[in-house]
Order: structure tokens, then C-alpha cells, then sequence
């Protein structure tokens, strides 16, 4: 299973686009507090609002006890300041991946970087410009992993509801 870590989320509508991304991937969403909103703010409803029914949500006082309660699978640290580029890593199938993202105005902190710089992914981008928004972030780097399994339980076809001309 894919999971979404949200470090200290701080924009509703981000967090609310990420849980429509989540909720139609099948990844499950972790929220550490402190957030920057109300998980009840209906800017997070409107953005993912028909989809909050198929979500899968945990949220966690803090990083101590979001370690706590997932000590199984493989960490991934997603963060400008990785060296290894997303698409380059090969992602496990036969554990759970957790791909941890920062608070919007400053990322993951430095030190837990530090800690883990083995696993810290990126985003190819233009150096000059800072970063991209979270919710575009997480959806590229969950996309990435769901194509290395093959899109697992996930459709593959569309159909038109009328007749093509």
C-alpha cells in the first residue's frame, strides 16, 4: 500500500486536493499535527468533497507517534533538497511505502532530512524557482510509484456516456 504523510499541513484547499488524489489512487492519508486549518473547514470538503467517503485518513499528534504507529515498510522523504530523483528510485511491491511530505512554507524539517538523506526524493524543476505546490507534488510522486506496479486495482480504460461521432 501507498501511504501519504502529511507533515503539518498548512493549506486546506492542498490538504483537500491531496485526500481527492488519495481517495481515488487508494493510498491512505497520515495527517501530524499541528495542521493549519480544521479538518472540519469546509475549503477541505469542497476540494474533495464527493470522494471523502472512499478515503482512508489517520492523523497523529505529532512525528514521535506517527513513527510510533508505522514502523513497518519504506520511507521516503520527499523534499528540493533530496538528491535522487523520484522517478529514479524503485519502490518496493512487497512493502508498505510511505512518502513523507512537508509543510508548505518550509518543508520537512532539516534535521529528520539529516537523518534519513538516503531516502530524500525529488522532483526535477527549474532551480531558480522554490518549489511545486504540495498537492501537485504528492500527486506525481504517488503516480510514479502506482506506474511501477502497473497501476494496481486502479482502471485503465474510460468510456464515453454517449455515442462517438
Amino acid at each position: 500500500m501507498i501511504h501519504i504523510v502529511l507533515y503539518e499541513p498548512e493549506i486546506p484547499q492542498n490538504t483537500g486536493n491531496i485526500s481527492r488524489t488519495c481517495a481515488v489512487t487508494g493510498c491512505h492519508l497520515h495527517l501530524i499535527e499541528p495542521l493549519g486549518f480544521e479538518l472540519s473547514d469546509r475549503t477541505i470538503r469542497r476540494a474533495g468533497l464527493d470522494y471523502w467517503q472512499y478515503l482512508t485518513v489517520s492523523r497523529y499528534a505529532n512525528w514521535e507517534e506517527f513513527v510510533s504507529k508505522n514502523q513497518d515498510g519504506e520511507f521516503y522523504f520527499c523534499s528540493t533538497k533530496g538528491q535522487k530523483c523520484h522517478s529514479e528510485a524503485e519502490y518496493p511491491k512487497d512493502r508498505d511505502i510511505y512518502f513523507v511530505f512537508g509543510k508548505e512554507s518550509h518543508g520537512l524539517p532539516e534535521p529528520l532530512l539529516k537523518a534519513n538523506y538516503d531516502r530524500c526524493i525529488r522532483i526535477p524543476m527549474l532551480g531558480f524557482v522554490r518549489s511545486l505546490n504540495l498537492s501537485n507534488a504528492v500527486a506525481i510522486v504517488a503516480y510514479e510509484a502506482l506506474r511501477q506496479f502497473d497501476y494496481p486495482n486502479l482502471s485503465d480504460e474510460g468510456h464515453l456516456t454517449g455515442r462517438p461521432d
